[in-house]
């Protein structure tokens, strides 16, 4: 018999890193970080590892469960694999009571719509994995407490994990060993941002996020690499999973999707700025930002393509926009953030939400599926984890995802880095090119800053 889940006080931190360094070496350790203490928006940090099990789906959309192939579709193999842990949990606001955690791909969406796959990988990263994670460290930083969710075995096993801390050696250090390097020249980018705008003309599509990659090599140790990101741009979705010679670094400020209680929240971004080197600049940078017709209707084209996603597994009539280009601030940037809510329909399931909203609107384009087709025809590298998800979903139902932007991906020596914005019709081909390395130059310069 499975002994009762508990949750126990544990000493909270304003930061999880010392308490991941314990766990990071361990299997499957994986981090979902709130960007404490200076990210706005950010709350709790999950932290975790050795799972009961991890599902990996190839880049075919087959499922495989510890290696073992599962006869199963991607989001029914997790639907299934959630199902072994037991329901009856403590009542509790916390937000994560077991369950998986992990990423799912923007990759995984050629899964999922019709997508022909022509772009080239570059990593050879599974489309999505998760792990089944029956215990967590969680801290809340409203609260400033920290708890320990597990089972009395569990408990025991991962305080030892937890108080390895002292006895772990300084990591290798982190280095760049080459420049990075973009997958497409600036005439490369244009020549694509063109095709674009015909696509618009032709009425295929009123809105295409488009992509460029840029990587470098790299040696050392990748968690020296995910602090010095941290430093440089703390956001409220961030993330670091690690496995191998591949790993996920996410420095996300993009809600996709919260649930919890049946309520269903998603926060798109559209509509960058950076910040300003002075008071006075900042804000006319904002306010540049915040009455910017163009950046307004990027935004509110996205709020329309996920209101019909939401409204696809949302009860009828419960699908609302409370807040719309609404201001958010960062360390790097000025963005405009818009918030819809919808109320989950009893028969579909925070997994099935996820299923039909992904990949998320803001990083794909109107409409979603020919968006894709574009996309895969233009960019010439497949995007891997970068626009995928990071996140949970508990046994309760309570679910939170990010948008992968921000994000690095290694593997194998090598580490890359994407960088889009949306195209309409009266984008500028120079400001948007611009944009794709403006939204990405703090995490080169911290990568590559040995300091």
């Amino acid at each position: 018999m499975t002994s009762p889940l508990e949750i126990t006080p544990y000493p909270y931190r304003d930061s999880p890193l010392d308490a991941f360094a314990a766990l990071r070496h361990r299997p499957h350790a994986v981090l979902l970080d709130s960007g404490r203490p200076a990210a706005p928006g950010g709350r709790y940090d999950i932290l975790s590892c050795d799972p009961l099990s991890v599902l990996e789906v190839d880049a075919e959309g087959r499922s495989h469960v510890d290696d073992a192939p599962a006869d199963l579709s991607p989001f029914e193999a997790q639907r299934a694999l959630l199902e072994r842990l037991p329901r009856d949990v403590p009542d509790s606001e916390l937000p994560f009571l077991g369950g998986l955690i992990g990423y799912w791909s923007y990759d995984l969406g050629r899964c999922l719509e019709p997508i022909p796959g022509r772009a080239q990988p570059a990593a050879e990263l599974p489309a999505a994995r998760v792990g089944l994670y029956d215990w967590a460290l969680i801290q809340d930083h409203e609260r400033c407490e920290a708890w320990l969710v597990a089972t009395p075995e569990r408990r025991a096993q991962a305080l030892g994990w937890l108080d390895a801390t002292a006895e772990r050696q300084d990591d290798d250090a982190f280095r760049l060993t080459g420049d990075f390097t973009a997958a497409m020249s600036r005439d490369d980018y244009l020549a694509r941002f063109d095709a674009v705008q015909r696509y618009i003309r032709a009425g295929d599509c009123y809105q295409i996020n488009l992509a460029q990659r840029l990587s470098a090599p790299y040696e050392g140790d990748l968690w020296t690499a995910y602090r010095r990101l941290r430093r440089a741009t703390p956001t409220p979705f961030s993330g670091f999973l690690e496995w191998g010679e591949q790993a996920i670094l996410s420095m996300s400020p993009e809600r996709f999707l919260h649930c919890a209680e049946g309520r269903v929240e998603t926060r798109p971004i559209k509509g960058t700025r950076p910040r300003g080197a002075t008071p006075e600049e900042d804000r006319r940078l904002a306010e540049e930002l915040t009455t910017s017709v163009k950046d307004r209707a990027e935004n509110v084209m996205i709020v329309d393509l996920l209101r019909n996603d939401l409204g696809r597994v949302c009860r009828p009539g419960t699908v609302r926009v409370p807040q719309l280009c609404g201001l958010e601030s960062y360390a790097n940037v000025h963005h405009l953030v818009s918030v819809v809510i919808g109320e989950l329909a009893e028969q579909h399931s925070p997994l099935a939400l996820l299923a039909a909203a992904f990949p998320g609107g803001s990083i794909t384009g109107a409409p979603k599926v020919r968006a894709m087709q574009i996309i895969d025809e233009l960019e010439p590298s497949a995007r891997s984890a970068y626009c995928g998800s990071l996140g949970y979903v508990d046994v309760r139902g309570h679910m939170d995802t990010s948008i992968a932007i921000r994000t690095a991906v290694a593997d194998r020596g090598r580490l890359h880095l994407w960088g889009g914005g949306g195209l309409v019709a009266d984008s500028e081909g120079e400001a948007e090119y611009t944009e794709t390395l403006d939204k990405i130059r703090h995490l080169m310069a911290a990568l590559s800053d040995p300091a």
